[in-house]
């Protein structure tokens, strides 16, 4: 709630020229300043059949829940004066600098002639990379929470945390999907990715659980869920169907080893596993983009050029490695 009030005063003002503004390979300029100029129209750079305005408000739904997400981590541990300060600042410094290099016109890793042209279809990186691993750093610098570990801290109230994780499910399809900027086939192809990685991400979560501690719950399936649908975001529009479900299991197994086996060994308290989750499910599932991507579902390059390794396009992992390096690095 905090996010819904501060964000969307920032990104008018400088956040949305910053990201998606013309500027340099790292940094948008301030020529939509204040929203001057970003009216009903469309942009033909970003979205050529929807108003600029349309393009631009779905835009902050991304801005307000990145670094919302980091809170998570650093949960009871913070003041909301320096959260507010932290997260104001991290949206300038940290989101608009990698969303413009992501998506902004002249980005270093913009699909459409960066420098390393990297598929991100949703926001593996952008959202995804940058919150999980801010939220590993907040975490580390802050510390641990009174009683951890000794002190069992399960969520105030499982109900609660079901349906959170069921409103995100329903939820996220408005954030793959609706990438496309369009109800048509791509559109489609993300909505049924988003589903199905998410359905055996779950599967994975639940299993793993049932060997590490010798029962599943119903917290571990709606964090493998979670898991999943962080992990096929930046993939959601570039892979069939099938492979969705390849990379929904490979994230739920792999996020809920960070979260059982890693966290625990080296001991920091990421609260609600934001890193866990968002920062090794994303990282995860940008490499795993970079495999799978295929131009059946997605063209981006034109027509019968390579999108993938699966597709022949093994250059494409350079570009992966590098969007996911600038994505630590920057945060």
């Amino acid at each position: 709630f905090a996010m819904m009030r501060l964000v969307p005063i920032i990104w008018a003002a400088i956040a949305y020229p910053l990201a998606f503004g013309h500027g340099n390979l790292f940094i948008g300029g301030f020529e939509h300043g204040f929203l001057h100029g970003v009216g009903v129209a469309p942009d033909a750079d970003y979205a050529a059949t929807i108003p600029e305005q349309t393009y631009m408000i779905y835009q902050l739904m991304f801005a307000i829940i990145t670094p919302a997400l980091i809170t998570g981590a650093f949960a009871e541990r913070m003041k909301f004066s320096a959260m507010a300060l932290f997260l104001s600042l991290w949206s300038i410094l940290v989101y608009c600098p990698m969303a413009h290099m992501v998506w902004g016109v002249g980005g270093l890793l913009n699909a459409a002639g960066g420098h390393f042209p990297s598929l991100d279809f949703a926001g593996g990186t952008v959202v995804h990379v940058t919150s999980g691993v801010s939220a590993l750093v907040a975490c580390l610098y802050i510390g641990k929470r009174v009683g951890y570990p000794h002190t069992a801290m399960p969520p105030h109230s499982l109900v609660l945390s079901f349906i959170g994780a069921c409103l995100l499910w329903v939820g996220w399809f408005g954030f793959n999907a609706g990438s496309a900027l369009g109800a048509g086939p791509l559109a489609t192809s993300a909505f049924v990715n988003t589903h199905f990685a998410t359905a055996t991400a779950a599967l994975g979560w639940t299993i793993f659980e049932w060997i590490h501690n010798g029962k599943p719950t119903a917290l571990g399936a709606i964090s493998g869920a979670v898991a999943g649908l962080v992990a096929i975001t930046p993939a959601s529009g570039f892979v069939q169907p099938f492979t969705a479900l390849l990379i929904g299991l490979i994230a739920g197994f792999f996020c809920s080893f960070m979260v059982f086996i890693v966290k625990s060994k080296f001991g920091y308290v990421d609260s609600l596993d934001a890193f866990g989750v968002h920062g090794a499910g994303g990282t995860l599932g940008a490499l795993l983009t970079g495999i799978f991507a295929t131009s059946a579902i997605n063209p981006i390059f034109g027509k019968n050029v390579p999108s993938g390794i699966i597709d022949g396009h093994w250059g494409q992992m350079i570009n992966r490695f590098a969007g996911v390096a600038i994505a630590w690095s920057i945060s």
